[in-house]
């Protein structure tokens, strides 16, 4: 159990490591397409590459914070991350600049696991509600505002800045981390820390039955990857789309982040009004409304529908996330940590199967432009059959 001042701290570090990655990986395409003329096809591989790193490296760092502590995670992610973010500010080449993603990507395994696991260990039913509320609303909004100010950023400072200000963010946050650590042992020492209690005596543990608990955990960690397959099928090909639409990198951050601050929106009204967990009805149709708005911001022929379909999408997604987050920490009690890692590691798989199907769309069929597009919509419908399946057998 960790006393109050501590969880506040994870939250702000949650913050400051949102603001660092999205600096980075976000406007890590644009640079690729302007430092080593990437198309949106070596973008979308790109992309599957970190996604692959991933997946694979997210449950470990959550098992690893699990036995080790999760305090011991984070330093070992706050010390790879800066190293890499720092040596990719003097490295030119391609291929040091993939081992710099590469390495900063296991660096970042090692800290949402455990920081999920920090702010929702010990709560209630009724306070984890409240934590994971705020938790989101913490890395959504700060993501927003990055990407939101990061073209303007790299406009006004060159591409430099997506190394040397993450980097400095990163050194930052190792510091801060050492810190909650040592205010953290002492709290235990001194049997400081403070229960969770609740004004109408909720019990500690979960009274829902357990069997449906469980059944919309499977669904929302099918959900959860299909959704950053969308995201992630959508990053790398910003830049075309923004070149489409005759928007400079400065526009692009601006009008291509809506879908952020739509997602940050939906977060809000999700944490305040807890009607929508354990209804099925709430997740498919956020589901179908995912599919459909992530084709029309691809295809979108003019500026509105661009912008219409980010705010369905961004209201979607926050939708499925917080289902997968929510539901991984009220089963998980014991176990957050290596839960945390289950559910990072789906994120990878959907951030490495998005690219990967919309890189092989253009690869097949490259005489169509939107031939990527369709791919992952396709698949993405696939999953909604999924979804469907398994709340029919719940």
């Amino acid at each position: 159990m960790y006393p109050r001042s501590v969880k506040l701290g994870a939250f702000v570090l949650e913050g400051l490591n949102a603001l660092a990655l999205t600096f980075y990986f976000f406007y890590f395409y644009f640079y690729t397409k302007e430092k080593f003329g990437f198309t949106d096809l070596h973008n979308l591989l790109l992309a599957a590459f970190g996604g692959f790193i991933y997946m694979v490296a997210a449950i470990y760092g959550g098992r690893y914070g699990q036995r080790k502590g999760y305090f011991a995670a984070l330093k070992v992610g706050y010390v790879l991350m800066p190293v890499s973010l720092f040596a990719g500010s003097t490295l030119p080449g391609l291929p040091a600049q993939l081992t710099v993603m590469g390495v900063c990507t296991f660096g970042m395994c090692f800290t949402w696991p455990n920081l999920e696991a920090i702010v929702s260990e010990h709560e209630s039913p009724a306070r984890l509600q409240r934590m994971i509320g705020i938790y989101n609303l913490v890395w959504a909004g700060c993501m927003a505002v990055a990407y939101f100010s990061g073209g303007a950023m790299v406009e006004r400072f060159g591409f430099q800045s997506i190394f040397l200000v993450p980097g400095g963010i990163t050194v930052c946050q190792l510091l801060l981390t050492v810190w909650l650590e040592r205010k953290s042992h002492a709290a235990a020492q001194a049997q400081e820390i403070i229960q969770p209690v609740t004004a109408t005596g909720e019990p500690a543990l979960n009274p829902r039955p357990i069997a449906r608990v469980k059944a919309f955990l499977k669904m929302a960690w099918l959900a959860n990857p299909f959704a950053y397959v969308a995201v992630n099928a959508l990053l790398p090909v910003i830049p075309g789309v923004a070149n489409k639409l005759n928007l400079g990198t400065k526009l692009a951050g601006f009008v291509c982040s809506i879908w952020f601050f739509a997602r940050v929106a939906a977060f809000v009204v999700l944490w305040l009004w807890p009607g929508w967990h354990y209804r099925f009805g709430w997740l498919a149709v956020s589901y179908a409304a995912m599919v459909v708005s992530f084709a029309a911001i691809l295809l979108a022929p003019v500026l509105w529908v661009l912008i219409a379909a980010q705010i369905v999408f961004g209201c979607a997604i926050g939708l499925i996330y917080y289902s997968s987050l929510y539901y991984s920490m009220d089963v998980g009690t014991e176990t957050k940590g290596e839960h945390g890692g289950i559910h990072e590691a789906a994120i990878g798989g959907g951030n490495c199967a998005g690219p990967l199907l919309g890189a092989m769309g253009l690869w097949l069929f490259p005489a169509s432009l939107h031939s990527g597009t369709w791919v992952v919509t396709a698949l993405l419908a696939c999953g909604f059959g999924g979804l469907v399946w398994l709340g029919r057998r719940k």
